[in-house]
C-alpha cells in the first residue's frame, strides 16, 4: 500500500504555481520547497540536527557516491538512509545517470553561453572520456581509484531500493546543449526504455520485499532546448505509472522557465515536480511560477565553504578585507544560528585561518537564507502577493553593482 501522495493546496492566478503537501513514509513536505542536498548521506559541514533548524523539510542524497562509498548494502544492513544518517524526515536520492555521465565519467558537461549560442568549456577529449553509452546502460570508471563499473536501469533501482529513500529518481542518460538533435534523439529512446525497466525493476523489488516502506519513483523528462523532445518525453512519462516527475538536462538559464512551461503543460497536473540543481534565486522563482514543486542544488552549503554569503543585496564575499572588522551579522534580522551568534569579522577570520568551523557557520546560514526564500514564496502564494515578492525581491538582489550580475 503506498504511504506517498500529493495535494495541492493554492493556486496562483495566472500562472502554474501552486502550494502543496507531498505525504511520505518519513513525514510531509510543504511545497514549493528546496530540498537540501546530502550527497554521501550529510549535507556538508553540517549536522542532521543543524540541517533540521535550518528548516529544511527533506535531503537528497546521491546514487552513484554511496553506490561506490560505502555501498548500498551497507546502508540497507544499517536500516536505511534515514537511520545511516539519523535525518528523521523525508528522503530522495537521484539516479547517478547524472554523475555516471559527468563528475564519475571525468567527461564534465560544463556548458557557457557565449553570443547566445552553447560551448562546452571544460569537456575532456575524446580520448580522456571514460563513460560509455550504449541501450543497456553506461560503463564507466569510478573517480575514487580508477575502478570500472557499470550502470543500468535495473542495477540504479536495486541501489536506490537497498539505500532506502522515500523518493527515487529513474536511471535516465544526461545530454549536454552542445550534443546535436540527432544524438537527442536516440538518446531520448535509450531514457524511455530505461524508464520503463526502471518501473518494472521496482515493481519486482517491491513484491520481494512487501513490508518496506513504499517508495515514489519519479520519471526524469530530458530532450535538452529541443520543445519538440522535451514535450515528447514528457507525454511518455505522463502515460507511465510514475508518482512525480523531474526535470534534468541542460537548461540554458534564460529559457529555463519557458523549458519548464512546456514540460507541465503535458505533465498531469496532480503529481509533483521536481527540477534538479536549482537554486539562484532568479531561477526559484522562474521554476515555482512555472508549476515546480520542489527542486534541489549543492550550491548553498558549496558557495558557504568557498567564503561567500548570500544576503538581501546579494552574495557577499567575506574573504574580502573590508569584512576584518565588520562586528555586524551577514544579515542583521536573520534568524539564523550563524546571524544570532557570529559576527562577519568573526566569519572573516575563520576563513583566512581555514578553520573548519567557517564551512558550517557559512553553510548554516546561506541553506538557512534560501530555504526561506522559498517559504516566502509558499506564503505569497497563498495571499496572492507573489509577483509583488519577486519584483521587490530580486530587484534588491540582483540591484545595479551586485555581485551577482
Amino acid at each position: 500500500m503506498s504511504d506517498f501522495k500529493f495535494q495541492i493546496q493554492a493556486k496562483l492566478k495566472g500562472t502554474s504555481a501552486r502550494t502543496g503537501i507531498i505525504t511520505t513514509p518519513h513525514g510531509k513536505i510543504e511545497t514549493p520547497a528546496f530540498i537540501v542536498v546530502g550527497t554521501k548521506a550529510t549535507v556538508k559541514a553540517m549536522t542532521p540536527e543543524q540541517v533540521k533548524e535550518v528548516n529544511a523539510q527533506a535531503v537528497l542524497a546521491n546514487a552513484y557516491h554511496l553506490y561506490l562509498q560505502p555501498g548500498h548494502k551497507l546502508i540497507e544492513k544499517g536500516g536505511g538512509l534515514s537511520k545511516f544518517m539519523n535525518w528523521s524526515g523525508p528522503t530522495f536520492t537521484d539516479s547517478g545517470g547524472f554523475q555516471v555521465l559527468s563528475l564519475g565519467s571525468g567527461y564534465k558537461k560544463v556548458i557557457d553561453m557565449v553570443g547566445g549560442e552553447a560551448e562546452e568549456v571544460s569537456s575532456s577529449s575524446k580520448q580522456e572520456r571514460r563513460a560509455f553509452v550504449d541501450n543497456e546502460g553506461v560503463t564507466f570508471y569510478s573517480h575514487l581509484d580508477g575502478s570500472r563499473h557499470r550502470f543500468t536501469a535495473e542495477l540504479s533501482m536495486q541501489i536506490q531500493h537497498a539505500i532506502g529513500a522515500d523518493i527515487i529518481f529513474a536511471f535516465d542518460e544526461l545530454t549536454s546543449l552542445v550534443d546535436p538533435y540527432d544524438y537527442q534523439v536516440e538518446s531520448l529512446k535509450r531514457t524511455h526504455a530505461w524508464a520503463d525497466r526502471c518501473l518494472a525493476e521496482l515493481n519486482r523489488l517491491r513484491s520481494l520485499h512487501p513490508k518496506r516502506d513504499y517508495q515514489a519513483l519519479f520519471g526524469v523528462v530530458q530532450g535538452a532546448q529541443y520543445e519538440d523532445l522535451r514535450r515528447q518525453c514528457a507525454r511518455f512519462l505522463a502515460s507511465r505509472d510514475f508518482d512525480g516527475f523531474g526535470i534534468g538536462g541542460a537548461i540554458e538559464k534564460a529559457r529555463l522557465g519557458e523549458i519548464v512551461s512546456w514540460v507541465n503543460q503535458e505533465l498531469p497536473e496532480n503529481k509533483p515536480k521536481h527540477l534538479l540543481g536549482i537554486s539562484e534565486p532568479d531561477d526559484i522563482f522562474q521554476a515555482i511560477e512555472n508549476g515546480i514543486d520542489t527542486f534541489d542544488c549543492v550550491s548553498p552549503t558549496r558557495v558557504g565553504r568557498n567564503g561567500s554569503a548570500y544576503t538581501c543585496s546579494g552574495r557577499k564575499n567575506i574573504v574580502a578585507s573590508r569584512y576584518r572588522d565588520d562586528f555586524s551579522p551577514l544579515i542583521p534580522d536573520c534568524q539564523c544560528y550563524t546571524c544570532r551568534n557570529y559576527t562577519s569579522a568573526y566569519l572573516h577570520h575563520l576563513l583566512h585561518a581555514h578553520e573548519l568551523l567557517a564551512n558550517t557557520l557559512m553553510s548554516i546560514h546561506n541553506e538557512h537564507f534560501i530555504i526561506k526564500l522559498v517559504d516566502d514564496i509558499r506564503i505569497s502564494i497563498e495571499e496572492g502577493s507573489f509577483f509583488e515578492l519577486k519584483e521587490n525581491w530580486l530587484a534588491k538582489y540582483y540591484a545595479k553593482g551586485s555581485t551577482n550580475r
